[in-house]
């Protein structure tokens, strides 16, 4: 078996590195340096990738890309068996519906909101409250459980809370929500996040 995980510090590559971190898969870690060199530019790269980002993942020969794409084909082969992922079924469909959300609703509007905040406020001040409103919508699901489908970490709770951190970074703290702020707490105590967040 052979997986290489293509990654940037720092960038939406910090998902893939801790879900590959929970499930503790053998793998390769190729550094893509995408501010001098632009290797994401390269030929050999696109040519796994056409969008010439990552996160990128090449297992046994196939490669794999965007981030939740990657979660989702790492939960179904290799976190069944190892309690992570769920099998096939209705939790099947939760872990889904949230790994794209994530990448579809909050990653997009912490995009735009640091893109526009130096160019057009009025852009700007939209998405800083849809983030808001998303940051909301994951504190009220979090209310009765302590991870994202229930009562057992999977690497969707790992996914999720690699997008919530880094909208704290920028300026969108998981508090004052209590259970959001609560179950970021349990995910960061994981040694996952420790070893996803190294330069």
């Amino acid at each position: 078996m052979s997986l290489i995980f293509y990654y940037a510090p720092y960038s939406t590559a910090v998902a893939t590195y801790w879900v590959l971190e929970e499930l503790a898969v053998p793998h390769e870690k190729v550094r893509i340096d995408i501010i001098t060199n632009r290797d994401q530019d390269k030929a050999d790269f696109r040519a796994l990738n056409p969008n010439g980002k990552v996160p990128t993942i090449v297992h046994d020969g196939t490669p794999v890309f965007e981030s939740a794409a990657i979660a989702a084909y790492l939960g179904e082969t290799f976190g069944v068996a190892k309690r992570l992922y769920p099998e096939p079924g209705p939790k099947r469909s939760q872990a889904l519906q949230w790994l794209v959300w994530t990448n579809v609703s909050l990653a997009h509007a912490i995009a735009v909101h640091q893109e526009a905040k130096e160019k057009s406020p009025e852009i700007a001040a939209r998405a800083k409250a849809e983030i808001e409103q998303l940051l909301g919508i994951l504190d009220t699901h979090l209310a009765n459980k302590t991870w994202m489908l229930g009562d057992q970490f999977t690497i969707v709770d790992a996914h999720v809370a690699a997008f919530v951190s880094y909208a704290g970074i920028v300026g969108f703290p998981p508090a004052p929500r209590k259970h959001l702020a609560a179950w970021f707490e349990r995910a960061k105590a994981r040694p996952g996040f420790a070893a996803s967040h190294q330069p």
